[in-house]
């Protein structure tokens, strides 16, 4: 009897990069899934955790979303020139998302932002979101909201024991 191959999770192991500080500082209304556009020495520096996703931006220039400041470190084992670690990166989309996130993006105070940096089988994906800045008020609501889920939960798991 044949024995049935076991699925394996191919992302098990590899490093997500969460943009923490743009999820405080920022309201998502909207998020998108896109490719990279990346060097192979990049993707191997980032399978060993050297990439940053603070500061990091997106604009729409010539029908293109274009990445700005991802910092990928350089992979210390490449064989060719390496390349400038904040360099601009392009994003693959549809020409329709683009369409979309353009006319998003023109309105007063919207920008695009990477939330999430992570490996779907053997590709580098990004999700970008389209945000709003907080006010310092809103920023201090979500905290105390936080603050008092925490508590609550804290109060359940007490009183369970």
């Amino acid at each position: 009897m044949a024995r049935k191959k076991e699925n394996k999770d191919k992302t098990r192991g590899l490093p997500n990069y969460v943009n923490r500080k743009a999820l405080h500082d920022y309201e998502v209304l909207e998020r998108f899934e896109a490719g990279i556009a990346l060097a192979g020495q990049e993707v191997k520096s980032i399978r060993a955790g050297g990439a940053s996703l603070t500061d990091a931006y997106a604009q729409v220039k010539n029908d293109d979303v274009i990445l700005f400041e991802l910092n990928i470190a350089q992979y210390k084992f490449a064989t060719i020139d390496p390349l400038p670690p904040r360099r601009p990166r392009r994003l693959l989309l549809n020409k329709r998302e683009i369409r979309k996130i353009k006319s998003r993006v023109d309105e007063k105070g919207m920008t695009l932002i990477p939330l999430k940096l992570y490996f779907s089988g053997h590709l580098v994906k990004i999700e970008l979101g389209l945000c709003r800045g907080k006010r310092l008020y809103e920023k201090r609501d979500a905290l105390a909201r936080k603050e008092a889920s925490r508590e609550r939960d804290r109060a359940l798991r007490e009183r369970d024991e």
